[in-house]
């Protein structure tokens, strides 16, 4: 199989080298945490004479040492004087009460600790029950469309690109199969196996065929402001026996394994978070054509979702703005920046312009103002407004 560099994610745990935290890699199943681990023992080998002690729990090998004590004893026996001690432990969630091992390795101070492994089992919202030193999270999303385009490096023409990138999505897994009909069906597998082992397993699920509902359902209607309770009344009416408790809780599950991803409304005038009518977006959509094929198809919506992820990656939190009557896309904050973006499909009409851009116009800061569409030209402005071509949005960076 191809690889490319992640060097976004290298750079970032090479940053975090030898500081006292936890380091937790997260993110969805097959996204590419353990290949991270292993490019960046790999950078350490090559630039740093240290002792690297590393675990993979998968492996028939370690069967032992899926006790926590055991675990504790085999590191231990490991550890080097005089040097920098590295650990790393894959699919830590094998090992049954795992936290306390690392926690006492923790305190000791003598190890630079890193740890990966399934995302129902390493939540975001677990974490600081699961630790209580210090720990920082390295949330891994799959392949953006630039490291798409640098796997496929043969191909330079972006706009088909990103054609292939809307539905084929960033799990690199799928790439090595030559037909679509295989690239589906590892991408089927691995949303079954989110919901048929990781959910159910943590959540103690019986019957996983509501979870899957739920799960179409906001394929589905992406971009769409969605609720428990309209979930729930959808799928009554699809004849399904669920409640809006049942729905809320689904909610929650799917977007705690980095399935999806629930974006708040932001309301621009009172600048405060509206806790209501939120939106949830694909993390990967390729999982979508995998599972819904091109059911309801909607481009534009697509490209909401695949800009939405984008600016998740690079790091800005991700609001959808309400202004009076009107909609923003999104309010993308990072530090002290803000960026006010609309997303079309097409804008080549004038009345299609002039409707996309409405919204930004009626904002009377001086944060930047996006316009992103499929322009295939280079960027312009338009009224203080930066209109950029999708593509190579996505693929500049």
């Amino acid at each position: 199989m191809k690889t490319i560099e992640r060097k976004t994610y290298l750079d970032r745990l090479k940053s975090l080298r030898s500081t006292p935290d936890i380091k937790v890699i997260t993110g969805m199943r097959r996204a590419g945490k353990s290949f991270l681990m292993n490019c960046y023992i790999e950078w350490l080998r090559m630039n740093e004479k240290a002792n690297i002690i590393y675990v993979d729990l998968t492996l028939l090998e370690n069967t032992a040492l899926k006790n926590h004590i055991a675990l504790n004893q085999y590191v231990e026996s490991h550890y080097q004087e005089n040097t920098n001690n590295y650990l790393f432990i894959d699919e830590v969630q094998l090992c049954p009460n795992f936290e306390w091992t690392i926690n006492s390795l923790h305190v000791s101070r003598r190890y630079d600790i890193y740890i990966a492994g399934s995302n129902a089992f390493l939540l975001s919202s677990d974490l600081a029950t699961l630790f209580t030193g210090r720990y920082i999270e390295l949330r891994v999303f799959p392949f953006s469309f630039s490291e798409y385009c640098a796997y496929y490096d043969e191909d330079t023409d972006i706009q088909k690109q990103l054609e292939r990138y809307v539905v084929e999505g960033g799990l690199a897994g799928s790439y090595v199969y030559s037909s679509t009909a295989d690239k589906m069906t590892y991408l089927q597998q691995i949303f079954t196996t989110i919901i048929e082992r990781d959910l159910s397993q943590k959540y103690k699920i019986a019957d996983s065929e509501a979870i899957t509902r739920v799960a179409e359902f906001l394929m589905d209607n992406i971009s769409n402001t969605t609720s428990a309770n309209n979930v729930a009344n959808e799928l009554v009416r699809q004849n399904l026996a669920i409640n809006h408790v049942s729905a809320r809780n689904y909610l929650k599950y799917l977007t705690n394994a980095f399935v999806f991803e629930k974006v708040n409304r932001y309301d621009m005038r009172g600048r405060k978070i509206l806790l209501s009518l939120e939106k949830y977006y694909l993390t990967d959509l390729g999982l979508r054509y995998a599972l819904l094929g091109m059911r309801n198809m909607d481009w534009g919506r697509a490209y909401e979702n695949i800009v939405c992820i984008e600016l998740m990656r690079r790091g800005y939190q991700v609001y959808i703005g309400k202004l009076y009557q009107k909609e923003v896309d999104f309010v993308a904050m990072r530090g002290g920046e803000k960026i006010y973006i609309q997303v079309s499909d097409d804008i080549s009409s004038a009345t299609t312009l002039s409707r996309e851009l409405e919204p930004l116009t009626k904002i009377r800061d001086a944060y930047p103002k996006y316009l992103i569409a499929h322009t295939r030209h280079v960027v312009y402005d338009y009224q203080g407004i930066k209109i950029y071509d999708l593509a190579m949005w996505l693929y500049n960076g």
